[in-house]
């Protein structure tokens, strides 16, 4: 009889919990079914001041930016055909309203075709109107300027501060119309370039610079253009928060040789010089750090710097204008020489031991 009671009760039991949870299905069912809703969206509120600039800067500079492709031809030495087979890409910008397109020398090295590509879809072959090497720069040109987008405003590199914030637009990886941003890490930094003289007056930024990357602009917050993105630093080759930028008063001096003679072609004076030990020594002017043999300045007289036992440099004679231009930096310097041509003779004024001295000299390639 017990061993009924219990079952009877456990029967009971059971068959109440099951009323139990029928009841109340539709109410478990309903929350089952309200947790697969989609979640309410939280209201953001407004953009920030700081994101809204940098968006508008996007947007207005993006169209100027061209996505740069190149081929090569090459030889079947089995049947003599000849076809082209991709190269690379990289980046570039409008420079001018006739369909100027610049990037750099190292993107369209050893190329025999290139494309370019506007950010709404057009796509027009290339030609090379003129290459600096030694400047890393190179002037492309299009032949359909029709509706073309419009140049970078312009910005001037001389004024930049360490710290100011910067922005890159380039195709990284082929990765078309990328915005990246950064501040001016350091500036006068010097770079090897291609069979000649280093890069100087480089500018350091660590804003993402990646391969295909190079030729974009490198834009200050205004959106102006103050330099060419160019090179990184990084073992891999891939983006490790040092890159490079030729600045924008270096472009804007050798870009209009560039389409008006097809080639750079800055005269000199046969020395070489650098702003940085000007700096050192608190000098106003440039250092001449070194008279190359056979040059006009070596025949002018003209006397370089020295190095004391005590490791100390001795200044020689100290460049402090040419021609009617007063000179305080070595930008000011190479200013001055864009304004003559190979072959001129102009007065070069000069310090040593602290006094004035003048002398005329003929420049030279």
């Amino acid at each position: 009889m017990k061993k009924q009671f219990i079952l009877k009760t456990t029967i009971i039991s059971v068959c109440c919990a099951v009323i139990i949870a029928l009841w109340q299905w539709p109410t478990i069912n309903a929350q089952i079914l309200m947790t697969h809703e989609p979640r309410q969206v939280t209201p953001r509120g407004e953009l920030s001041k700081d994101e809204k600039s940098t968006i508008e800067l996007f947007e207005s500079s993006k169209d100027s930016v061209v996505f740069l492709s190149t081929k090569k031809k090459v030889i079947d030495y089995w049947s003599n055909d000849v076809f082209s087979i991709p190269r690379g890409n990289g980046s570039g910008f409008i420079w001018d309203e006739y369909g100027h397109i610049i990037t750099n020398f190292h993107v369209i090295e050893g190329a025999s075709e290139a494309q370019i590509k506007f950010s709404d879809g057009r796509s027009y072959e290339a030609f090379l109107v003129g290459a600096s090497p030694e400047h890393d720069i190179a002037v492309l040109k299009v032949k359909n300027t029709k509706s073309l987008p419009k140049a970078i405003p312009l910005g001037n590199s001389k004024p930049l501060k360490v710290g100011q914030k910067v922005y890159a637009i380039g195709n990284p990886f082929g990765l078309d119309w990328t915005l990246t941003s950064g501040l001016v890490s350091a500036l006068d930094r010097s770079l090897p370039s291609h069979n000649g003289p280093p890069m100087d007056n480089l500018i350091q930024t660590d804003a993402a610079i990646n391969p295909g990357n190079s030729g974009g602009p490198l834009l200050d917050s205004a959106g102006r253009l103050i330099g060419i993105n160019t090179a990184i630093y990084s073992p891999s080759g891939a983006y490790a928060g040092v890159g490079f930028a030729v600045p924008v008063d270096t472009v804007n001096r050798v870009v209009p040789q560039l389409i008006k003679h097809g080639e750079y072609l800055r005269p000199t004076l046969g020395i070489e010089v650098n702003q940085k030990i000007s700096s050192i020594l608190g000098i106003e002017g440039v250092v001449i750090l070194q008279v190359l043999k056979g040059s006009n300045a070596e025949k002018a007289g003209l006397k370089a710097a020295t190095m004391t036992y005590q490791k100390e440099i001795e200044p020689g004679d100290i460049i402090i204008g040419l021609g009617d231009k007063k000179i305080k930096t070595v930008d000011d310097l190479l200013l001055a020489l864009d304004n003559h041509s190979i072959g001129e003779s102009v007065k070069i004024e000069l310090l040593r031991n602290n006094k004035k001295w003048s002398v005329q000299l003929k420049l030279q390639k």
